[in-house]
């Protein structure tokens, strides 16, 4: 299959490494003429994944053109706030072109002023006669041990039901497993609020807090994701599996991720543009904090770890203090409004 991947980071680069090792011809865009010409010259992208050897048939181009031409997959592989800039440009190639093609996105997180999820977002600048289907692809899934090939696994989703099954196809490998998942809404969800649990995980760890810490903020965030996440139309036991628990635990406990990572920076004192700055990548949990909370307020949902967070990083409140504020918080109940959530999603399935 001809399939363009849309961004050169190190999950796009990692993803493009399988799709070659699968015999498709693939070809990467990028803005950066400088990763580009390394891609194409010296088969690295050392920016991003540090000693990795990419294939030689995989290339490189900085022509957006060129690379929407030659696909019928697009592979979008930018941060969220670059998504919508780039469908809109992807939208009026494709109309240039009288053309139409699959996309599968990989990127996790909400839009920060509209609080939509990424496939909504393409949903909104593209059209039928262009697209055939939008689909997501999320799990527990470091580059790094991508582009090593250590064994991974992998959900899809698609907003037609028509695409799941060619991606399912062309990414499953002998070290790549990919299943379907028909919760689009709880895969993009889970893969998206799992970053903001991560970075508290992260601030605890570099508080040098324990792992009964850690183990409980994990445990009761994921409770916190599937609250917001049902209320907005997921299916609960979405979160049990690969794009919720999976990728939790994963982002969670890793120094490959890099919302873990930030966590630690902004505990031992640095801002929060320090910290990002010296990532030298997107933090997607920092603006998906946002949209969470603010989510979380209009749809009436109680999420204690995503608002102290984002008092933590947006209203200046010091580290003991949010400490406090989740510890003292109002006696209750363990499965308080997940109880509740289930048992009204047991209804609505024994009423079919």
């Amino acid at each position: 299959m001809n399939i363009s991947v849309l961004g050169t980071g190190s999950f796009g680069t990692s993803l493009a490494m399988v799709l070659t090792d699968n015999k498709h011809d693939v070809k990467m865009y990028g803005r950066n003429e400088a990763v580009v010409e390394e891609i194409n010259e010296s088969h690295t992208n050392l920016h991003y994944l540090k000693d990795v050897d990419l294939p030689a048939a995989l290339r490189a181009t900085s022509d957006l053109t060129a690379a929407v031409d030659h696909a019928d997959l697009l592979v979008i592989a930018v941060p969220v706030k670059a998504v919508r800039g780039l469908t809109k440009d992807i939208h009026r190639i494709l109309l240039e072109k009288n053309k139409k093609v699959l996309i599968v996105h990989v990127a996790k997180g909400l839009e920060l002023d509209s609080y939509l999820r990424v496939s909504e977002v393409i949903e909104q600048e593209t059209t039928p006669e262009t697209v055939e289907d939008i689909c997501v692809l999320s799990g527990p899934s470091h580059a790094e041990e991508v582009a090593l090939k250590s064994p991974t696994t992998v959900s899809t989703a698609s907003l037609h039901n028509k695409g799941v099954t060619t991606i399912q196809d062309v990414f499953m490998s002998k070290y790549f497993r990919v299943y379907v998942n028909e919760d689009l809404v709880g895969v993009e969800i889970g893969g998206a609020l799992k970053n903001i649990i991560a970075l508290a995980v992260g601030t605890l760890h570099g508080l040098q807090f324990g792992d009964n810490a850690k183990a409980a903020i994990i445990t009761r965030g994921l409770q916190e994701i599937a609250r917001l996440g049902t209320k907005m139309g997921a299916d609960p036991l979405t979160f049990l599996g690969l794009t919720g628990m999976g990728d939790l635990i994963v982002t969670a406990t890793s120094r490959h991720s890099r919302n873990f990572r930030c966590g630690i920076m902004l505990a031992e004192g640095l801002s929060l543009t320090e910290a990002e700055a010296r990532m030298g990548m997107v933090v997607e949990g920092v603006n998906t904090t946002r949209a969470a909370y603010e989510l979380s307020e209009s749809h009436g949902v109680e999420m204690p770890i995503t608002k102290v967070l984002h008092q933590y990083l947006f209203d200046d409140i010091s580290k003991d203090e949010a400490f406090y504020k989740l510890m003292m918080r109002e006696k209750t109940s363990e499965t308080i409004g997940l109880k509740e959530l289930l048992n009204e999603q047991y209804r609505d399935w024994s009423n079919q």
